[in-house]
C-alpha cells in the first residue's frame, strides 16, 4: 500500500486523477518555472521564520524513519524547545509542521506560507497536519497558518523579525478535523484502483496549475478549431449558456448572440479565415512624433526580501530593454541588467532616465504595468520622483491599439504579445530562446543572484536574458510599423 501524505492527500483533494499520475506516472508531470519559484519562495521564507523562533531544533534528514526518530527524541530531551520540521505519522499519513512551539496546554503549530494571505486550501493543509499531530500522541492547543506580510521592511543583517503574520484558524481547522480522516480513506481508495476517468476541467488549475494537465489535455478528444475559449472576455455564464444551445465552434454562433462588437469580430475573422485590420491606431501612430521610445521592464518578485528597504512580494525591476528610433527607420538599443549583488533600483531608474529623458512618446506593450513600476519607483526614490512620474505620463499602451485595430484567428481570442507576434513577425519567434517569457526571465535572475553561480554561467544567463528582453522591444517595433501601414493596405 502506498503511503500518504498531507501534499497528497492535498493533491487528491483537488482532483483524484492527479494523485494516481503523480503515485503511479510521476515522468508525465510537467513542472512550470511558476511552481518552481513559488516553492522556493515558500522554502525561503520556512527557512526565515525558524529565526524568528530561537533555540529551536530542526529535523534535517530527509529519510522519514528516522525524522520519526528524531523527532520523539527531540520532544523527549528538549520538550521546552520550538521543533522546526518535526515529522509525526498515523494511519499511514505522514507529515511534516513547520514549526511547532510548545505551551503549558500544548503546542502552538504554525504552517508557513510563502503567499501574502492565508487562502481557504491553506486551512485545510493544517488541519491535516493538526490531525496527524494530534494523533500521534502530542497535544496542540492552537493552529495557525502564517503568511509573508506584505508591509514588512527587511532592515538587514537577515532581521527577519516581523515577516510573517500569523493567522489563528483553530476554529476552521478543529471544524475540518472530522473530514481528515475520510480524506485520506478516499485516497486510499483512488490508489488501489485503476486510474480515474477525469475530464479536464476548473480542478486543472484551482487552487494551483495541476503538472498533469498538459498530459491530460493532450490526451482528450480534439477540440473544435475555433473553440469558445476563442471569446474575448467571454464569461463562464456565457460559454455555458452556448454550449447547452449545442454550440462548440465560434463560428456556429449566430452574431446576436454574442455580447461585444470584439466578439462578434473573432467570429467573423474565424469565418472569413483572414485578418482584421483598420487604420485607427496607424493613424495616431503616423501622427506620433520623433524621437519614438519602445520600451519594457523585466522585474522580480520574491517572498522573502533580500535588500534592505524591500519587502515581500514587492515587485522590483532588475531589467529593460529598449529600441529608440530617432527618425523613421533608424533605430539605436538600448538596455539596462542589474548585476544581481545589491538592489537594482537606483541603478534601473538612473540609466532609465538617462535614455528616455524628457520628450518622445513611449510604447509599451502592456502599459499600465510600465507606468505602476515607475510610479513605484518614484514613490521609493524622491529625488528622481518628478522625472519617473513624467515618464510615466508619456508611456502609449500598444497593447489597446492592437486590441482596437487588429484581429488574427490565429490569435484565438488572445491579445498577449506571443499571441500576436506571430501573426505578424513570424521571424522574431520566442521559442528558439532559453528565457522565453516574465517567468524564466525571474528564474534566471535569481540564479544570477545566487552567490554559487559560476561565473561562466551567470555570463550565460545575462546573454540569455539580454537577448529576451531585446526582443520584446524588437516586437514592439515590428508591431508598431504593421499598424502604422495599415493605411496604405
Amino acid at each position: 500500500m502506498h503511503g500518504l501524505s498531507k501534499s497528497k492527500i492535498m493533491a487528491h483533494r483537488q482532483c483524484a486523477k492527479r494523485l494516481w499520475l503523480q503515485t503511479y506516472r510521476p515522468e508525465l508531470a510537467s513542472e512550470s518555472p511558476r511552481a518552481r519559484i513559488a516553492m522556493e519562495n515558500g522554502n525561503r521564507i520556512g527557512e526565515a521564520a525558524r529565526t524568528i523562533f530561537p533555540g529551536g531544533t530542526l529535523i534535517e534528514t530527509t529519510d522519514m524513519r528516522a525524522a520519526l526518530a528524531q523527532t520523539r527524541a527531540a520532544l523527549a530531551e528538549h520538550p521546552d524547545r520550538p521543533l522546526f520540521e518535526g515529522t509525526f505519522e498515523y494511519q499511514g499519513v505522514l507529515i511534516r509542521a513547520d514549526i511547532l512551539v510548545p505551551g503549558e496546554e500544548g503546542a502552538h503549530l504554525i504552517e508557513v506560507k510563502g503567499s501574502a494571505s492565508v487562502k481557504d486550501y491553506q486551512i485545510a493543509d493544517a488541519a491535516i497536519q493538526a490531525w496527524v499531530v494530534r494523533a500521534a500522541g502530542l497535544p496542540v492547543r492552537s493552529v495557525s497558518v502564517a503568511y509573508a506580510d506584505k508591509t514588512f521592511r527587511y532592515t538587514g543583517n537577515g532581521d527577519y523579525a516581523g515577516l510573517i503574520k500569523p493567522m489563528d484558524v483553530t476554529r476552521a481547522a478543529d471544524a475540518l478535523a472530522p473530514q481528515v480522516g475520510q480524506w485520506a480513506t478516499e485516497a486510499r481508495v483512488t490508489l488501489a484502483g485503476a486510474e480515474p476517468d477525469i475530464a479536464c476541467g476548473p480542478q486543472c488549475t484551482d487552487p494551483y496549475a495541476c503538472p498533469f494537465l498538459a498530459h491530460c489535455a493532450a490526451r482528450e478528444s480534439v477540440p473544435a478549431e475555433y473553440p469558445l475559449d476563442d471569446l474575448y472576455k467571454a464569461t463562464k455564464n456565457q460559454k455555458a449558456a452556448l454550449r447547452a444551445m449545442g454550440f462548440t465552434d465560434i463560428r456556429q454562433i449566430p452574431p446576436g448572440l454574442l455580447k461585444t462588437d470584439r466578439q462578434r469580430r473573432i467570429r467573423q475573422a474565424a469565418l472569413d479565415g483572414r485578418p482584421y485590420l483598420d487604420d485607427e491606431a496607424g493613424r495616431k501612430l503616423r501622427a506620433a512624433p520623433y524621437p519614438r521610445y519602445y520600451f519594457d521592464f523585466e522585474t522580480i518578485s520574491v517572498g522573502l526580501p533580500v535588500w534592505p528597504g524591500t519587502g515581500p512580494h514587492m515587485v522590483i525591476p532588475f531589467q529593460w530593454s529598449c529600441d529608440i528610433e530617432r527618425a523613421p527607420g533608424v533605430i539605436e538599443q538600448a538596455a539596462y541588467l542589474a548585476s544581481g549583488n545589491a538592489d537594482p533600483r537606483r541603478n534601473c531608474a538612473e540609466t532609465l532616465i538617462a535614455v528616455l529623458r524628457n520628450e518622445g512618446p513611449v510604447y509599451a506593450y502592456h502599459s499600465q504595468f510600465e507606468a505602476l513600476r515607475l510610479r513605484e519607483l518614484a514613490e521609493q526614490l524622491p529625488d528622481l520622483a518628478s522625472t519617473l512620474t513624467s515618464i510615466a505620463a508619456r508611456l502609449t499602451c500598444l497593447e489597446k491599439m492592437t486590441l482596437a485595430s487588429y484581429y488574427h484567428p490565429d490569435m484565438h481570442g488572445s491579445w498577449s504579445l506571443k499571441q500576436v507576434l506571430p501573426t505578424v513577425a513570424p521571424h522574431l519567434d520566442y521559442a528558439n530562446l532559453a528565457v522565453r517569457d516574465g517567468i524564466l526571465a525571474q528564474e534566471a535572475f535569481l540564479e544570477i543572484m545566487n552567490p554559487q553561480t559560476g561565473d561562466e554561467r551567470r555570463k550565460d544567463l545575462r546573454r540569455q536574458l539580454h537577448e529576451y528582453c531585446g526582443r520584446d522591444t524588437e516586437a514592439l517595433v515590428c508591431l508598431a510599423r504593421f499598424l502604422e501601414s495599415a493605411g496604405a493596405r
